[in-house]
Formats: structure tokens, C-alpha cells, sequence
């Protein structure tokens, strides 16, 4: 078990919910042996009243409940911290992630308790990665199970087919993306989901090779290709391992570069 926030969430939840149900049921308790006996009982400390502890588990209970729910079972908020998804997304990107479009799952344990739908060819995904499960990783989904992947000369095949990439220039890139300037901005016509990746010509060739996607995995790369560890390194991603789908951006404010990094332009871009 990690004792990540989500443990420290669901900890504060239980803790200040026990303290509010305790503090109310003795309240109820004084109450009635008063009014039993004939006393007025006053909302005061003296007389057993909430006490700070308790004030504060009131105020905060629905709150740290509220967080909890919207986390875990909704959309959850992460970070780009590096260049691995360029040119779709940026160092700096605050992205928001459906946590139920593959399914609800129980916070901490993630086990998957109702199953709503699965992923698609295509889908940015956070997950934890098989070498490092207590990190999310984003990337794209490229080989569904099943599925045989070759990725040779800076290209993807799949099930024998290439997978077609249109030149669209070179790139220019910006902040911490910078040093991705004089790439090759590509638009690859992945089945159902065409988007655009970076590819650096003079870059070695990694990861190359063919392997089958096995059942109830997922491979997935990253879209700046010359510069993501991904299945091609690691391995595949197990459907238990999935957080969520990336669907938007609602902050871009890259820290390398303090209030210059602040791009107001990418607030509410989607990702594709």
C-alpha cells in the first residue's frame, strides 16, 4: 500500500467523520439524561458542546468527503513534468483525467469495481507504469490486446499495416520545449485517431522490433518519439494499472520559466 494523498485523503476522511459521529452521538446522549432529568442543556463548551477538535471534523468532513468522491470516481488533476507527449501536450500542462471512462475503481487499492468502457486506439491515458507504479505516466495508446506492433524506421505497424505519417514542417518549440526545435512535426494517421508527433531525424533508433499485445494489456507510446520511455522499453500496461483518459487542459504554467511561463492560450484545449 502507498500512503499517497489519495491514503492520506481517505484517512482524513474517516478520521474527522469518526470524530463528528462520536461528538455527535455524545452530544444526543447529554441531551437526553438532561432533558430526563429536567435540565435545559445550552450549546456551550461547558455543557458538552462541540469542542474545537470536533468543530473542526464538522467543518472539514464534507469537504475532505467531497474532494475524496470527485478524485477518485470522477476527474483528477495532474501535471506535465517533461516532453515526452510533444507536440500534444507541454511541459507545464495542468491536464484533468476521467476517472471513470474505463471503469470505477475503490481509491488506494484500485480495484475495479463497476466496468463502463474500455480503452480506445488513440486515448491519452494516465497509468502507473509497471517499473515505477507509483508514478503516473501519460501517453498514448497505440496497440489494443491482441494487436501485433512493429515499430521499425520511426514507424508504427500494425497487424502488418503502416501506419501513415504526414510531414507537416519543422517545429519550433517553446519554454522547456525548446531544445525539441528543428523536429520533424508529423501527422500520423493512427485508425481512428490521426494526431501529430515529433520525430528527431538525426536521433538513434530505439525500441525497435515486433511484439503482440497480450490480453487485458495495452501498448502505448509517447508522441515526442525520440524522446519517451514507453512500452518499447518497458513493456505493456496492465488494464489495472489505467487511472484515467486525459481530455483537457485548464492551466499551462511551465515553472522553469516563473511568470514568463504562464500561456494563457492553452487553457481549454482538449487533447486529442
Amino acid at each position: 500500500m502507498n500512503f499517497d494523498f489519495p491514503t492520506i485523503l481517505v484517512f482524513l476522511v474517516a478520521i474527522t467523520g469518526a470524530i463528528w459521529a462520536l461528538n455527535s452521538l455524545v452530544t444526543l446522549i447529554r441531551r437526553r439524561q438532561s432533558l430526563a432529568n429536567g435540565i435545559a442543556i445550552e450549546e456551550t463548551s461547558e455543557n458538552g458542546a462541540l469542542s474545537y477538535l470536533a468543530e473542526f471534523a464538522q467543518s472539514f468532513f464534507p469537504v475532505f468527503l467531497i474532494v475524496l468522491v470527485l478524485r477518485s470516481f470522477l476527474v483528477e488533476p495532474f501535471r506535465i513534468p517533461s516532453n515526452s507527449m510533444m507536440p500534444t501536450l507541454l511541459t507545464g500542462d495542468f491536464i484533468l483525467v476521467n476517472k471513470f471512462t474505463y471503469g470505477i475503481r475503490l481509491p488506494i487499492v484500485d480495484k475495479k469495481i463497476i466496468d463502463i468502457g474500455s480503452p480506445k486506439r488513440g486515448d491519452v491515458v494516465v497509468f502507473r507504469a509497471p517499473p515505477d507504479p507509483a508514478t503516473p505516466y501519460i501517453k498514448r495508446i497505440i496497440g489494443l490486446p491482441g494487436d501485433a506492433i512493429t515499430y521499425k524506421n520511426k514507424t508504427v505497424y500494425i497487424n502488418g499495416v503502416k501506419v501513415i505519417q504526414k510531414p507537416l514542417g519543422v517545429y519550433t518549440g517553446v519554454q522547456s520545449g525548446a531544445n525539441m526545435t528543428g523536429s520533424i512535426r508529423l501527422r500520423e494517421l493512427l485508425p481512428g485517431d490521426p494526431h501529430d508527433i515529433l520525430i528527431e531525424p538525426d536521433a538513434p533508433r530505439r525500441g525497435e522490433g515486433r511484439t503482440v499485445v497480450p490480453a487485458g494489456h495495452y501498448l502505448v507510446l509517447g508522441d515526442n518519439r525520440d524522446n519517451s520511455l514507453d512500452s518499447r522499453f518497458w513493456g505493456f500496461v496492465p488494464d489495472e494499472n489505467l487511472i484515467g483518459k486525459a481530455f483537457g487542459i485548464w492551466l499551462h504554467l511551465d515553472w522553469n520559466y516563473q511568470l514568463d511561463g504562464l500561456n494563457l492560450s492553452r487553457i481549454g484545449k482538449s487533447i486529442d
